[in-house]
């Protein structure tokens, strides 16, 4: 789908060059420092940097603005290369290419305020924050309780935003905030990071994707001027996100947990290689019983990359029907999460060892199942449209 705005870039504030053939070093280096930053559960700014450098964090920026303009097939393959390097990174690195492709693409960011982002020097992460401590996940309905108080010529915003992604690294802040109107309208408030009444609290102590340091936000009376909001609208409540928006999340977020699978494929067959038994004088890769095994994972890790892949094309030509998106972030999910929990069965011990990546992997992975839409709403969704069709039809 070709980028439909018209957001000229900022004198001299042109993204580094994309530069995609970058990708396989980058993704080394966010490796090299991977179980550092998993140990000690610290933010991986110089792996952002890296991503930066290469323009790979910048390359969903529309032509228009003086960007790459990829569309979301370049964007898979970048995901899944950083998600098998360090999957933190990688989707701090998401967040910040599905707003730029979004905005692209006739997004809601004032243009004005889109300026001052591509304006903004070094790796600019951008995030939107939602979930709150009591609302859960918005998806499943419900108004925010962080609130923006009309001030004058600005609103005042006050409240908590918890699963922060990236948060100690953001530069900008999109906060889903309700009005203290009547009635109430709710949209994303545009926040530079480090401001007046920001705090963030290190509340991170997850078993996966430790790095990502998705922190407690919260905002204390925060000016934000007037025209710095995205979606301004009168509530819809339980209303999932559809169109260009879900269709982002679910087959860039999926490529980038297929790419922890890779990782966890490939530790494995380096393993089998090297692991010799004196019983047995050969390497474990000898075996019938672990070639079937590694095979039935490189199938299932195919499949569903080349769906992805395929998917994500579609999308870039305009032909990808709605929903379609969302049912292939199930079957890519499940394939990263039983391919990594098949390479745990085969190794036993030495999977679960701290010193090896693969349990680090495993963890990684299992979060996939908790970016929206979850798996159940994606099978009662499909469902519901097949008990539709037999009634249309029959």
């Amino acid at each position: 789908m070709a980028p439909t705005t018209h957001t000229e870039a900022p004198p001299g504030t042109a993204p580094p060059p994309y530069a995609p053939e970058r990708l396989a070093d980058v993704a080394a280096a966010l490796a090299a420092r991977a179980d550092e930053h998993d140990r000690d559960g610290s933010f991986p700014f110089e792996g952002v940097a890296a991503v930066h450098e290469a323009g790979l964090l910048t390359a969903t920026v529309g032509t228009d603005s003086g960007g790459a303009g990829a569309g979301l097939a370049d964007t898979v393959r970048i995901l899944r290369g950083l998600g098998a390097g360090d999957p933190s990174v990688a989707l701090v690195t998401a967040m910040t290419l599905f707003t730029h492709a979004l905005q692209a693409r006739g997004g809601a960011w004032p243009a004005a305020i889109y300026r001052e982002l591509l304006a903004t020097p070094g790796p600019a992460l951008v995030n939107t924050l939602r979930v709150e401590p009591d609302l859960g996940t918005p998806a499943r309905g419900g108004l925010p309780a962080t609130t923006a108080r009309r001030d004058g010529d600005r609103w005042s915003l006050t409240g908590r935003k918890i699963f922060s992604t990236g948060a100690v690294g953001l530069s900008w802040m999109a906060v889903w905030a309700r009005t203290d109107e009547e009635p109430a309208r709710v949209g994303s408030f545009l926040v530079r990071a480090g401001g007046p009444g920001i705090v963030i609290e290190p509340t991170w102590d997850h078993l996966g994707l430790r790095a990502s340091r998705s922190d407690d936000v919260i905002f204390t009376d925060v000016p934000v001027p007037l025209g710095s909001v995205a979606n301004l609208t009168e509530p819809l409540p339980g209303r999932p996100a559809r169109g260009d928006q879900a269709v982002w999340n679910s087959l860039g977020l999926t490529a980038l947990y297929l790419g922890v699978a890779g990782a966890a494929r490939d530790w494995l067959v380096r393993f089998l290689h090297e692991r010799v038994p004196t019983s047995l004088g050969a390497p474990l890769a000898t075996l019938p019983r672990f070639q079937t095994a590694v095979g039935e994972i490189e199938t299932a890790l195919t499949g569903a990359n080349d769906l992805i892949d395929a998917l994500a094309r579609r999308y870039d030509e305009g032909d990808l029907p709605e929903g379609r998106a969302e049912t292939v972030k199930l079957l890519g999910t499940r394939a990263a999460i039983t391919a990594v929990e098949q390479a745990v069965a085969l190794v036993g011990n030495n999977g679960l060892t701290r010193n090896n990546p693969l349990q680090r992997h495993y963890r990684d992975v299992l979060c996939s199942r908790v970016h929206t839409p979850q798996d159940d709403v994606i099978i009662a969704a499909a469902g519901r449209g097949a008990l539709a069709r037999v009634t249309r039809n029959s």
